[in-house]
């Protein structure tokens, strides 16, 4: 994304009054992109019956650690836990969701050095690299840096900054060994998450402490990925508990921009946490983890962005007798974002959440649960600014579903909403309805209709941008982005060593984010809406025990208007930030001699808006553990060109270049 000293900053934000309306609007939409750039398988379907109280596939796949989960068959590998779809224990194929599970194998094996490049595996994920430290990810449209129809959450804890309803991926971060899985929902999911799962939901779980005892040192380095060194060390506290530490540190060099000069902005991060695992008794887990990092990335006006920041988080959860469970978590998050000249904030969130989970009857089976949460903020003027500056948001929930199945082991309907109440807009109705049709133990269809809102945030509100003929006020009157989804999937399985799963969708949105010019300023409203439609496709072949194909199919149509009166000419040409068609590709071979072989390609269509051109990528790895103890590797990423832009606009746009580096891991 584009960079530009603070000189130019300022330049851009001060031109003459004499300008045409849609100078103004540029330069506004340049502002505010300014924002946030700084910052920044198929599957075996089972019965529709209720979940099994029996330890979830997931738990014994991360026991048994990557050899034996090399040797699983398809249907084994495939039939994991998912909890993202029901808030609670299920299956993919009981799932009626365009739901995808990024395993720990998946990450090892395609050489993913952080979350959001693990995410590139997920069918209808958009995941572009702007610069060495900010990406633009987004589900089903909708992508930018400032993307904001995603929910992301770690571990149960919501990682989207109030500030404008996207997430700060550079500090989303962790050991990428401990992640368990990554479940990627596709399509509005407001129902169980509430606002701003509007496109989809990103939840990334990682491994109970009991999984990751003994000690883990890895490090390496290369040429992007200068130098990385990850320490962890799991130990029993006694019969009931255990428990675990890590620290870790990376450094990424710079990338060059398009014009060929350096883009200044060498990225280096520390971070450590612990987690702690208790069973008192076989049904009960009680779990507390925590994190703190600190990290810092350079700039072009050579102040660098200094972040910075932790968590604590507590959950209970009960089964009960007869089925059923109960649960509640708490977490508090403390973050700082510096970046010099144009902000500083400060945020504080407290949340907590009771969820319980009961079987009524033969015919019912129920979720509902509360939720509350406020979120302290203090920002710091710079060129941009917040009036006011500090404020306290409360966020309060309650939601209900019901799983009913109309024919026992056949056709199941899920029905479900939950209710908000936020500072911004008040109350807020999210409800949808799913149907899931298990036609054999080989194949399922499913269709649901749901609505979700994007609840306005402090950049619509309270954002001030004042300059001479351009200046940005925020709107107290803004609403929230409506989208009303509909979906069908289906997902086969007909062999032991192929399967398949397909979603398509249709969304239509309502009072989109504009940017109107209101003589003598420009003003954040609601007068713009659009429609989405598409089809995804994922599949896994394995067709022998030693080589796995896992491969994924895109299409998107995005298209935006401005509804009448708007004076916005420039919001309606965004949807060309999203590629229209996306393909994936990854093989996997298990080699004689410990040896592993990977190999992942990604064809990403144009981007029209930003001018950036199709492109293939391709990336490798080949590792070989000597003993058991030991796995040495070699990453290369990138291999078809020497760089290429992914997201971004001229002149001062990064370039993504190729990539080598070495990684040793060593487990005793």
């Amino acid at each position: 994304m584009r960079r530009k000293s603070i000189g130019h900053r300022q330049k851009m934000l001060t031109g003459s009054a004499s300008r045409n309306k849609r100078r103004f609007s540029s330069g506004i939409c340049a502002a505010l992109l300014a924002f946030a750039t700084i910052e920044a398988r198929g599957q075996d379907i089972k019965p529709t019956t209720a979940p099994s109280t029996e330890p979830s596939q997931s738990s014994a796949v991360a026991a048994a650690g990557p050899t034996k989960f090399k040797k699983m068959s398809l249907d084994e590998l495939m039939n994991v836990e998912v909890t993202s779809v029901s808030r609670h224990e299920s299956t993919i194929g009981q799932s009626a969701a365009a739901i995808d599970v990024i395993s720990q194998d998946d990450i090892r094996r395609s050489g993913a050095t952080n979350i959001p490049e693990a995410l590139r595996q997920a069918p209808g994920m958009e995941v572009a690299q702007i610069d060495n430290s900010t990406w633009a990810i987004s589900a089903r449209g909708f992508n930018n840096n400032t993307a904001n129809k995603l929910l992301v959450l770690m571990d149960g804890r919501s990682v989207y900054t109030p500030l404008y309803s996207g997430v700060f991926w550079d500090v989303q971060d962790t050991m990428m060994q401990d992640i368990d899985r990554i479940e990627v929902i596709r399509g509005p999911a407001g129902a169980l998450w509430g606002a701003n799962a509007v496109n989809g939901v990103v939840n990334v779980i990682t491994k109970d402490a009991q999984d990751t005892q003994g000690l883990l040192v890895s490090g390496g380095g290369g040429t992007e990925l200068r130098n990385f060194e990850n320490v962890r060390y799991g130990w029993a506290i006694n019969s009931t508990t255990d428990a675990r530490i890590y620290v870790k540190h990376f450094e990424r060099g710079d990338t060059p921009l398009t014009n060929g000069s350096d883009g200044n902005d060498t990225w280096m991060m520390d971070q450590t946490g612990f987690r702690i695992d208790s069973r008192p008794t076989p049904d009960e887990h009680l779990t507390l983890q925590g994190d703190a990092y600190q990290g810092s990335r350079d700039n072009l006006n050579d102040a660098d962005t200094g972040v910075s920041g932790g968590n604590i988080l507590g959950r209970w959860t009960q089964k009960m007798n007869g089925g059923g469970d109960m649960s509640l978590q708490t977490y508090t998050d403390i973050t700082n974002r510096a970046i010099p000249l144009l902000y500083n904030e400060n945020r504080g969130t407290f949340d907590v959440d009771f969820q319980h989970h009961i079987p009524v009857g033969d015919w019912n089976d129920v979720t509902w649960g509360l939720g509350y949460r406020i979120s302290l903020d203090h920002v710091k003027d710079g060129i941009i600014q917040f009036v006011p500056n500090n404020r306290a948001e409360q966020l309060f929930s309650f939601f209900a579903q019901d799983e009913i199945p109309i024919v026992k082991d056949k056709l199941r309907l899920t029905v479900g909403a939950k209710l908000e109440h936020n500072d911004f807009t008040g109350f807020e109705f999210q409800p949808n309805g799913r149907l899931l049709w298990s036609i054999d133990k080989k194949q399922a269809a499913w269709t649901a209709v749901s609505r979700a809102v994007r609840t306005p945030t402090q950049l619509e509100d309270d954002l001030q941008i004042v300059a001479p003929g351009a200046s940005l006020i925020g709107n107290k009157h803004f609403q929230s982005e409506r989208v009303i989804a509909y979906e069908v999937g289906y997902r086969m399985q007909p062999t032991n060593w192929l399967s398949a799963d397909v979603a398509a969708f249709y969304n239509d949105y309502h009072h989109l984010r504009s940017l109107e010019f209101r003589p003598p300023i420009f003003s954040e409203e609601n007068q713009l809406q659009g429609q989405t439609y598409g089809v995804e496709v994922g599949s896994t072949v394995k067709p022998t025990d030693w080589w796995t194909l896992r491969g994924a199919y895109t299409f998107l149509h995005v298209r935006f208007q401005a509804e009448p009166g708007s004076t916005d000419t420039s919001s309606a040409a965004t949807a060309g930030n999203d590629p229209q068609n996306q393909a994936y590709l990854r093989s996997s071979f298990d080699l004689c001699h410990n040896v592993e072989f990977d190999c992942s390609g990604r064809w990403v269509s144009e981007l029209p808006n930003q001018q950036i051109p199709g492109y293939v990528s391709m990336d490798a790895r080949l590792a070989w553990k000597p003993i058991d103890q030991l796995e040495l590797s070699v990453v290369a990423q990138n291999l078809l060109d020497n760089q290429h832009p992914e997201f971004g606009t001229l002149p001062g746009r990064h370039e993504i270049q190729r990539s080598v580096y070495g990684m040793f891991t060593f487990r005793w």
